[in-house]
């Protein structure tokens, strides 16, 4: 049950004799992939065992520049052909180090995540997580912004576009899509199909199954191409090939792919549905035949965990300030601190597609694919084995019409907090469910918060906002 096709030392240095320069990559703390390339000669079986080393005090989050010195170790079995540059060139993700105590760096993300997986074993409650997120996200043709002391601005545009229906620059051909009205149109009111096919091609390329891609909900290019299952850290190494090849295909075709959960007023945003299951050798420890959604009393406890702690998770999973324009309450966002088997509005949803034991498993609605994955997976692996381990009780499941709850329903109904700075408040304050096993530590989620609140939401807080001055300029 793997997703990416892995390589072995001896097939990653074969590898490099086949290309010309090696790429190395590794996530920083925010979850953006960095890299720097050497030619592919130096590509040897020393560098796999000693590393390289770089500067960690110009990467957002990690170190202070009087401790800046930091090693990458490649991680050989991450290899693949690089289907984007033109020079032949081999792409390897990197575990990074610290030089003088030669021990793995307490805020390399990937690092986190094999923690996580480690736990798990620990645990005894499983063996394996896998893990099948559903990234969502926008093509546009034409992306501005900017703004200073005296302006803010965007601008985004798409043929697509329903604003675009009355456009009598060029050649309208009136193919635009309405407003929520984006959800699986054919060719050519779908005019991304190439594309997408395409973004297919170049995944299959270096190893990443993928399964569908479609065309999403939202008017102006919003896209879904749905990838295989896979273990934990390996699917966080799979979103970062995924994002890269999609920014890169989309490029090469005129178009600028974003990951930013609502780019568009008024139509549906992007989301990071995470489908998770626990394996203990060959039996699916969420699966019971009797049980509600045929789910097991662990998997009930599993999304108890993923409840309770849903406000401190959404500052990982959700975390951006523009995550809270997608998750706001009766806009059909999953918003609601339930579980249901159908209802998409609850935070937890147990797909029943399928009758097959293999795929019972949990899917958990609100992240956001501005999210660093690796972080993301092993915050909901953690709070999920925090319910299973405290009995956490979910209460009874919601499979009714949220929205069309009596009032005095709706207001028992709990949901999630509405900015990113509720939920760095509530991952202050809850965070000791991470701390197990030093999965996390208390740096990394110190430094975290601190960035996220200081650099990202008092920055766009203290700012005047553009729709401000249609309300009260005239006051």
């Amino acid at each position: 049950m793997t997703t990416m096709i892995t390589a072995t030392v001896e097939s990653a240095l074969a590898m490099a004799k086949e290309v010309q320069m090696v790429d190395l990559r590794f996530t920083d703390l925010l979850g953006m992939w960095h890299h720097f390339t050497m030619p592919a000669s130096l590509f040897t079986s020393e560098l796999l065992e000693e590393g390289i080393g770089f500067d960690g005090s110009s990467i957002r989050g990690f170190q202070e520049i009087h401790e800046s010195d930091m090693i990458l170790i490649p991680d050989a079995t991450t290899a693949f052909k690089d289907p984007i540059l033109e020079v032949p060139t081999m792409d390897v993700i990197c575990d990074i180090y610290d030089p003088i105590t030669r021990q793995p760096y307490s805020r390399d993300v990937r690092y986190v995540a094999k923690k996580a997986e480690q736990y798990l074993k620990e645990t005894g409650i499983a063996d394996e997580s896998f893990w099948g997120p559903e990234l969502e996200f926008f093509m546009f043709s034409d992306v501005r912004y900017g703004g200073g002391a005296n302006s803010q601005f965007y601008y985004v545009d798409s043929a697509e576009g329903w604003w675009n229906s009355g456009n009598g620059d060029g050649h309208n051909m009136g193919n635009q899509i309405a407003a929520k009205r984006g959800y699986f149109p054919v060719p050519p009111t779908d005019t991304l199909q190439d594309v997408r096919s395409r973004i297919v091609l170049a995944l299959m390329s270096c190893g990443v199954p993928v399964e569908i891609h479609h065309h999403e909900v939202a008017t102006a290019g919003q896209t879904e191409i749905d990838l295989r299952y896979g273990p934990l850290r390996r699917m966080g190494d799979v979103v970062q090939t995924y994002k890269y090849i999609c920014k890169n295909i989309a490029m090469q075709n005129g178009l600028s792919a974003t990951f930013m959960p609502k780019p568009l007023f008024e139509d549906n945003g992007s989301g990071m549905h995470v489908h998770t299951s626990l394996w203990k050798g060959d039996t699916n420890v969420f699966y019971d035949e009797a049980g509600y959604a045929q789910l097991s009393d662990n998997a009930r406890y599993y999304i108890g965990g993923l409840l309770k702690h849903a406000p401190a998770l959404l500052a990982i999973a959700a975390p951006t300030t523009n995550s809270y324009r997608r998750l706001v309450p009766g806009f059909e966002a999953p918003v609601n601190l339930a579980y249901s088997q159908r209802n998409r509005s609850a935070c937890c949803r147990i797909p029943v597609y399928s009758k097959s034991i293999k795929a019972k498993r949990i899917e958990f609605r609100p992240p956001d694919p501005s999210a660093n994955p690796y972080l993301t997976f092993a915050a909901l692996l953690m709070a999920g084995l925090d319910g299973i381990q405290n009995r956490i009780d979910p209460g009874e499941p919601l499979d009714k019409d949220l929205y069309d709850l009596p009032p005095e329903e709706a207001a028992e109904v709990k949901q999630v907090p509405g900015s990113l700075g509720e939920v760095l408040d509530a991952l202050a304050e809850d965070n000791e469910f991470l701390l197990k096993g030093d999965v996390f530590t208390e740096d990394l989620i110190e430094g975290y918060i601190q960035y996220k609140r200081h650099m990202e939401y008092d920055q766009v807080r203290i700012r005047p906002h553009p729709h401000e001055f249609a309300l009260y300029y005239g006051i």
